[in-house]
């Protein structure tokens, strides 16, 4: 046998084997979401999402296990910003609301960066303007902080002393789910189709 039809013969295994094995096992832990992705996390999914202690529109003392417990679309924003939040929230709310016409179990989080301002009882005025599961959060500025981080998110107020202070802050959104955890992220530019799209791709492979 030639040189080339050896190599030709050795190519040809390879890719039996290898479509054997796909068929056998199937796609590897890392595949699982693969035909759902619309984005690259910098050192992997596992870097977003993490613990956190905060308190619930509801005076409680929750952890990200009692939130979590069903997908879950996470955003961080505060209720007096003017214009990003609240078109945010509305659109993943819309999201929320075609998922579960689709028949998906699916629920929307509003964290405050603002708990100065933001507490139980205005976070559940706010959050209820725009679905009526959306859960809100606040807590101490510590928890927050600690929330913030281990969504990889940043906000600082904005110089000024009086009451009407506004926040600079990250605007992504974030796909949760109970088992995975993070999964994917959401910008500005997403519409609620797009996203009640792919987050129902990842529900549905998990």
């Amino acid at each position: 046998m030639t040189r080339t039809r050896v190599l030709a013969a050795t190519s040809a295994t390879s890719v039996i084997l290898a479509v054997g094995a796909w068929f056998a096992f199937g796609p590897g832990p890392g595949d699982q979401f693969a035909q759902c992705s619309t984005s690259q996390i910098a050192g992997g999914t596992a870097t977003i999402g993490g613990p956190f202690e905060l308190i619930s529109e509801t005076g409680e003392t929750v952890t990200d296990k009692d939130v979590i417990t069903k997908p879950t679309i996470v955003y961080f924003g505060y209720t007096f910003c003017p214009d990003v939040c609240p078109l945010d929230n509305a659109r993943n709310a819309d999201a929320v609301y075609m998922l579960q016409e689709q028949g998906f179990d699916v629920q929307p989080a509003f964290i405050t960066i603002d708990p100065a301002r933001d507490t139980v009882e205005v976070v559940k005025d706010y959050t209820d303007l725009f679905h009526p599961e959306m859960i809100g959060l606040t807590g101490s500025l510590e928890q927050v902080k600690a929330a913030s981080k281990a969504y990889k998110t940043y906000f600082s107020q904005q110089a000024d002393d009086s009451e009407f202070y506004l926040m600079n802050h990250s605007t992504f959104s974030y796909l949760m789910l109970p088992e995975q955890g993070f999964v994917e992220y959401f910008g500005r530019d997403v519409s609620a189709e797009k996203m009640a799209e792919t987050a129902a791709c990842y529900i549905g492979a998990a």
